[in-house]
This record gives structure tokens, sequence and C-alpha cells, in this order.
């Protein structure tokens, strides 16, 4: 994890290559504690897309605890039947 002090905010070519470097969001502080976060737009990909993941997993995690599923073998056989295969 990367913590820098909002003062070093004014060196952005430095900001910018550690972000590079490490391919990981730069967390910046304000007298101690944690104000913003900058990361480039790779690792803001990287997080959305894990984000977006994890959600999809929730839901099907969720149609399984509530018996919203079908076995796949059934699944495949009436596809044969519906399109002539």
């Amino acid at each position: 994890m990367n913590i820098i002090p909002m003062r070093d905010l004014k060196n952005t070519v430095n900001i910018e290559k550690l972000c590079a470097m490490t391919k990981a969001p730069v967390f910046v502080t304000k007298n101690g504690y944690g104000k913003l976060v900058v990361m480039d737009i790779e690792c803001f990909e990287r997080i959305l897309d894990q984000a977006y993941e994890a959600r999809e997993l929730k839901k099907g995690m969720k149609d399984i605890e509530e018996g919203k599923v079908r076995n796949g073998n059934d699944v495949l056989n009436d596809l044969k039947t519906k399109y002539g295969l």
C-alpha cells in the first residue's frame, strides 16, 4: 500500500510513476487521516471489473440458495428438443 501526504500531490509526475510502477492505488493523507485515493485508469478499470464480477457471483450464489437452478443436462436436452439438434 502506498501512502503519501497531501503536500506531495504537487509532484504529479512522481505520483503517476508510482501508480504505474505499483499498479495499485496511492492513498493520500491529510493530518494523518485518509482523504483521497489516486490511481491510474488501468487500475481503476481493473477494480471496476472485479466489483462487477463479485456482484454477478453474489447474484449467482443467491440463485443457488433460493433453488433457482436447473440441471445442465436438462437444459441441454430442452435446447436440443426446441431447436431440433
